[in-house]
């Protein structure tokens, strides 16, 4: 067909449709064409400086530190999570101000050791923090912030009303409201039984943590989830193994085993790194704005309702299982059987957090009253404004306290937007004059 053909074709049938623009509509990628994601865990030294155990009575409290002048900024982490949650906020805010940042293990979690550890009450936890701050400052502590989430954030307001830190200058809140709180408790068992109870990798595990929603910055739970898990087989928790494995060989990668246990010795070199389809933008919007809106059981650990078929290396060793018996019925001789790969080292919570519930309300009834009391400044960070109750609305009205809100996070904002709350952590330290500002941070003062 000749040109001149084609282009009185063209002109017939009306033209054909314009190409949509790069991005919207067309086919769909192909299958396998996505970018890769990287799940291998993060050892804490890549944000900490100085990790150390520190005694209260017969108690041992696993406290992380980085940073060497100004206040200190003591951070409690919610419930379920451990101090690593705060590895990649307190790496952001220590270049932003002159600060020391410290995040302790609470009792029951990460490696932390009590005596106890099912009382998990806000009396016996506010005192072990009121502890481990004489043990680490002695008599004299310096200036000191207190910074919680969710449950720590009520935690924090406890151990500031009961007079635990004799230096308190300032107390922090991180998207935990009285009254979403209390509303939540209702449903918190059905969300805990919801969750995986176990996963094959430490790789599967921080994957599920990404896609559920639990964390949305994969940098943040390559290195918090690790304190959340303990392995099935020995109870050792994953943050130790993986301390184990740094001071075998620190430039090697993670692998899943515990050399010091015996009947584990076999090398394990692979690594999980998952490779994904990259989503549309418009449907990368709409999860957006749906993950968004107030989940009522982010009141305890953010945790989603995720449920999970048996795993494929089960499927796999049923499988030879069943084909080594065929073969045993049909005559074959022992050397054509294939033996199995060792399976994978399973992990499950750190805490069961279904256990916690007789504490439940005690951490949370009068929360906000307390947190009004409190006659230093304070700050509420939220991540919607709809989670805020009356009494705090009235407060911060009266200019009681400093809010500030930050929508584009789920219910853990200081793992999801670190830097963000870097700079709300920096500017309240200048706002009240505790802390000097580094080169890296210009201080700006909000309206409220």
């Amino acid at each position: 067909m000749s040109l001149l053909h084609k282009q009185a074709l063209k002109q017939r049938v009306g033209g054909l449709p314009p190409m949509p623009p790069p991005g919207v509509g067309g086919a769909k990628k192909m299958p396998g064409l996505g970018r890769q994601r990287d799940y291998t865990p993060v050892y804490w030294d890549k944000y900490f400086e100085h990790m150390h155990d520190v005694k209260v009575g017969e108690n041992i409290f696993r406290v992380y530190e980085c940073g060497t002048e100004g206040p200190v900024l003591l951070f409690l982490h919610g419930g379920g999570f451990s101090a690593l949650s705060w590895a990649a906020l307190s790496s952001a805010v220590s270049h932003l101000v002159k600060c020391r940042c410290a995040a302790i293990d609470l009792r029951g979690h990460g490696d932390s050791v009590s005596t106890d550890e099912t009382n998990l009450s806000a009396e016996v936890m506010s005192s072990d923090v009121g502890g481990v701050v004489r043990e680490l400052f002695g008599e004299e502590p310096p200036p000191i912030v207190l910074v919680g989430h969710s449950m720590g954030g009520a935690i924090a307001v406890h151990t500031a009303v009961g007079g635990m830190i004799p230096s308190l200058a300032g107390l922090i809140v991180i998207d935990v409201v009285e009254g979403t709180a209390l509303e939540a408790l209702t449903s918190m068992q059905s969300f805990l039984r919801g969750r995986p109870k176990v996963f094959k990798s430490m790789e599967h595990a921080i994957e599920w943590c990404v896609r559920s929603g639990q964390v949305r910055n994969l940098d943040s739970a390559k290195v918090s989830m690790v304190g959340q898990m303990k392995r099935v087989d020995t109870n050792e928790t994953a943050s130790s193994e993986l301390d184990h494995q740094h001071h075998a060989d620190p430039n090697e990668a993670p692998a899943t085993h515990t050399p010091s246990v015996p009947e584990t010795l076999h090398k394990t070199t692979h690594v999980d790194a998952i490779m994904e389809e990259e989503e549309p933008e418009e449907e990368e919007e709409e999860n957006e704005i749906q993950s968004s809106k107030p989940a009522y059981h982010d009141v305890l650990d953010g945790h989603a309702a995720v449920h999970h078929s048996p795993s494929a290396n089960q499927t796999v060793a049923e499988g030879q299982r069943s084909q080594q018996s065929d073969n045993k019925n049909k005559g074959h001789s022992a050397a054509e059987f294939k033996v199995p790969e060792p399976q994978p080292h399973q992990y499950t919570w750190r805490i069961d957090l279904s256990q916690t519930e007789p504490f439940w309300r005690g951490w949370f009834e009068g929360l906000s009253s307390k947190f009004l009391s409190c006659e230093v400044p304070k700050m509420l960070l939220l991540a919607g404004v709809d989670r805020l109750d009356k009494d705090l609305t009235i407060g911060q009205m009266q200019g009681k306290f400093q809010m500030q809100v930050l929508p584009k996070s789920g219910h853990a904002v200081h793992e999801d937007v670190p830097e963000q709350v870097a700079e709300a952590l920096a500017t309240f330290l200048t706002r009240y004059k505790m802390a000097q500002a580094t080169a890296n941070f210009e201080p700006m003062f909000p309206g409220c």
